[in-house]
C-alpha cells in the first residue's frame, strides 16, 4: 500500500526534469528523492512488523526515519521549488500510521500551515492550490482511518480479555461442579462404610473400592480441566494435540498458520481443536488427522470410521457431550459450526469446521 501512493511523486520528478537550478542542487534533488522513497517504504514495512504506531510505542528507528524524510523534503526545495510540497502527504501519512497520535496532529497542522503559506504568500503559489486541497483531505482521511484502526485494536484486545475471563470462569465452574458432586458422593459413602464396617465388612470393602474409583475420576477430571486452562493459546494446543496423536500412532498434518485466526477466534479454536483431538483419539480409529488454519476458518478432519448418523445435528441420543460442547462454544463466539463425514465421497472420516 505504501508503494502504490508513490505514483504521486511524479510531480517532484517532473520538477527535477524541468528544473533550472544549478546542476549540483539538481543532483541533490534526485538523491533526496530516491532516499525519500527508500525511507518511506522501509519505514512503513518496519512499522507493520512491530516497529510501532497506531497505539503502539514507535521504535527509535521510526523517529530517525521521520526526521530523515523531512530532511529529504527540505533539501529538495532548491531544485524543485513549490513541487516539494508533494512530499508533505507522505510525511503526514508516515506520522499518522507510524508514530503517535500527538505527532499525527502536529504533522497534519504543520503540513497544512506550510502548504497554505506557500499557496497564498509565494508568487505563483495558487498553482499549488490542488496540493493544499489534497493535504487537507488527507488530513481528514488519516484522522478518521487511524482512529478507527486504534479503536478496532482496543476492541479486539477487550474481546480477548473478556473471552479469556469467560473461559477461566467456565473452567472454574466445571471444576467446582465436578469436585462438589464427587465429594458429596464420597462423603455419603464414607458414612455408609462407617456404619457397615462391623455389620457387613464385605459391602464396606465394596463401598471403599467405589470411593477409590470416584476419587480417581475426580482427580482426573480436575487435571483435565486445569490442563485445558493452561493451553491458553492455539499454538500451545496444536503442540499438545500433536503429542497426543503421536502417542496413539496418528499422524497430524497441518495446513496454514495458527496466527491466521485473530486472538479472540484462537481462544474458541483451541477449545474446539482440543475436543476434536480427544474425539479422534477415543472414537475415530483414524490413522491421519488434518488441521487447516485460514482467516476466519478452522477445519479438523480425519480418515477414521466417521460419526454415527444424527450425531452431527444432535438428533441422535447419547451422541456424547463433546459435539454439543463444541457447538455451544462456537455459538457463544458467533461462529458457524459443522460436523459431518469427510467431504470426499471415498473417505468415511469426520470433518469439524468452524467459520467466523
Amino acid at each position: 500500500m505504501a508503494v502504490i501512493w508513490l505514483v504521486f511523486l511524479v510531480y517532484p520528478v517532473l520538477a527535477l526534469l524541468r528544473s533550472e537550478a544549478p546542476p549540483a542542487w539538481i543532483v541533490v534533488g534526485w538523491i533526496a528523492l530516491i532516499a525519500f522513497v527508500l525511507l518511506y517504504v522501509t519505514g512503513f514495512m518496519h512499522g507493520m512488523r512491530g516497529g510501532g504506531g497506531l497505539g503502539r510505542p514507535p521504535s527509535a528507528r521510526q523517529w530517525v526515519t521521520f526526521a530523515l524524510l523531512i530532511l529529504c523534503a527540505l533539501i529538495s526545495v532548491p531544485a524543485e521549488g513549490g513541487s516539494a510540497l508533494s512530499f508533505l502527504p507522505f510525511i503526514m501519512s508516515f506520522a499518522s500510521y507510524g508514530l503517535t497520535r500527538v505527532w499525527h496532529w502536529i504533522t497534519t497542522v504543520a503540513a497544512l500551515t506550510v502548504a497554505a503559506l506557500c499557496v497564498f504568500l509565494l508568487p505563483g503559489g495558487l498553482s499549488y492550490l490542488s496540493v493544499l486541497a489534497i493535504i487537507g483531505l488527507l488530513g481528514v482521511v488519516n484522522t478518521v482511518s487511524t482512529w478507527l484502526i486504534i479503536r478496532s485494536g482496543e476492541a479486539e484486545q477487550l474481546g480477548l480479555e473478556l473471552a479469556t475471563s469467560a473461559g477461566r470462569e467456565a473452567v472454574a465452574r466445571d471444576v467446582h461442579d465436578l469436585v462438589g458432586h464427587s465429594l458429596t458422593v464420597v462423603g455419603l459413602k464414607a458414612q455408609l462404610v462407617r456404619r457397615l464396617m462391623d455389620s457387613d465388612p464385605e459391602r464396606a470393602k465394596a463401598e471403599l473400592a467405589d470411593i477409590e474409583r470416584l476419587t480417581a475420576e475426580a482427580i482426573a477430571g480436575v487435571r483435565s480441566s486445569v490442563s485445558g486452562a493452561r493451553a491458553t493459546t492455539l499454538v500451545e494446543q496444536l503442540a499438545s494435540s500433536r503429542e497426543s496423536l503421536r502417542a496413539a500412532d496418528i499422524e497430524l498434518r497441518v495446513q496454514g498458520e495458527a496466527d491466521a485466526l485473530s486472538p479472540v477466534q484462537a481462544i474458541t479454536a483451541s477449545w474446539i481443536l482440543r475436543e476434536a483431538t480427544t474425539n479422534a483419539l477415543r472414537h475415530s480409529q483414524a490413522r491421519t488427522v488434518g488441521v487447516l488454519f485460514a482467516p476466519g476458518r478452522l477445519v479438523v478432519d480425519d480418515d477414521g470410521i466417521g460419526i454415527p448418523e444424527g450425531a452431527g445435528d444432535g438428533t441422535r441420543e447419547g451422541a456424547g457431550n463433546g459435539i454439543r460442547g463444541m457447538r455451544e462454544r462456537a455459538a457463544a463466539a458467533g461462529a458457524g459450526f459443522v460436523i459431518a463425514g469427510a467431504r470426499d465421497a471415498d473417505c468415511s472420516g469426520t470433518r469439524v469446521e468452524v467459520t467466523w
